[in-house]
């Protein structure tokens, strides 16, 4: 089976990649490199150079082969910066899908499996599980973008006979985003471990007084190697019968502290913390329900918090 993968020297995209290629598929990689790695894309794919948003690049690479399925990773990623720079979040995510979508259809490719995210349900604070009907509510121009090309991903499937999956992921973590410098990583996991490596003097926790066990928001991790389980059982699933949206969680929540004290446990460091204000806009509880990934794609996350942790230490500690 043919695959082709946009966005492949990326973080999930390149770990995703291994894993076909492992499993005996025949995996072409295209990459703008604007944020991915050349390093990353693993020896046995095929890599071209190309840039989504370039249709007449895009729709070349289609007719060099006859794709069985697209896996659609290629995206800008940041919700903070899509703040300031909406026009490109737009072009990349929303347009670059348009064009890969086009470029399916010129060529008669039939099946896409599409990268999504958690951000578009918003400041959603149900306190327990958020399900694919769950409403949605964007409050960044990164959300926004996904949620449109998501819809422009159902529209043409009804109308094209394309078959898809879509998985709105939560929060990743577990390894080494290779080619990356570590110290930039602002999300929590890889913020506790550059307090754990000493490379920032203590962790800045944004409040302390929410309605939650220990004052600390609760938050759902799940661990890249279970987002790439979830990427093969879909190529192996993907058919009319499952065509939807699938969250990707653990679908437990963790407190700040509890990866705190998790990280703690796998590091033996004393990672020193200070608490600072609340953030505008952070939801107490987001946790995701997987249950319909479960039932419809035997899918089920087996990496718990303290594996997530102690892959991802060791990934930086090689």
């Amino acid at each position: 089976m043919k695959i082709l993968v946009t966005g492949g020297a990326g973080f999930i995209g390149s770990y995703t990649v291994d894993r076909l290629c492992e499993s005996g598929y025949q995996v072409t990689v295209i990459d703008d490199l604007s944020n991915g790695h050349i390093e990353a894309v693993n020896d046995k794919a095929t890599f071209i150079e190309c840039d989504i948003c370039n249709y007449e690049a895009l729709l070349k690479v289609f007719k060099n082969e006859s794709y069985d399925t697209v896996i659609h990773f290629a995206a800008y990623i940041s919700a903070p910066e899509s703040v300031s720079l909406p026009i490109e979040y737009f072009k990349v995510n929303t347009t670059g899908t348009l064009n890969v979508l086009e470029a399916m259809n010129e060529t008669g490719v039939k099946k896409i499996i599409f990268s999504s995210t958690a951000a578009v349900y918003g400041l959603l604070d149900k306190g327990g599980p958020i399900t694919e009907e769950d409403p949605v509510a964007p409050l960044s121009p990164y959300a926004e973008s996904k949620l449109l090309a998501e819809k422009m991903i159902e529209w043409t499937a009804a109308r094209y006979d394309i078959e898809y999956i879509m998985f709105r992921y939560f929060n990743v973590a577990g390894r080494l985003k290779r080619g990356e410098d570590y110290k930039n990583r602002k999300a929590l996991i890889p913020a506790v471990m550059n307090a754990a490596m000493g490379n920032v003097k203590s962790l800045k926790i944004f409040g302390n007084d929410y309605n939650t066990k220990d004052g600390t928001t609760i938050r759902d991790y799940i661990h890249v190697d279970d987002l790439v389980d979830a990427h093969l059982l879909a190529l192996v699933k993907l058919s009319k019968t499952n065509n939807g949206i699938y969250n990707l969680g653990n679908g437990a929540g963790f407190t700040i502290l509890d990866v705190l004290k998790s990280a703690v446990t796998v590091t033996g460091k004393n990672i020193s913390y200070v608490f600072a204000e609340r953030r505008l806009g952070d939801p107490v509880v987001s946790v995701a329900s997987s249950k319909k990934a479960t039932k419809y794609l035997d899918w089920r996350p087996s990496r718990s918090i303290l594996d997530i942790i102690k892959t991802e230490w060791s990934s930086i500690n090689k």
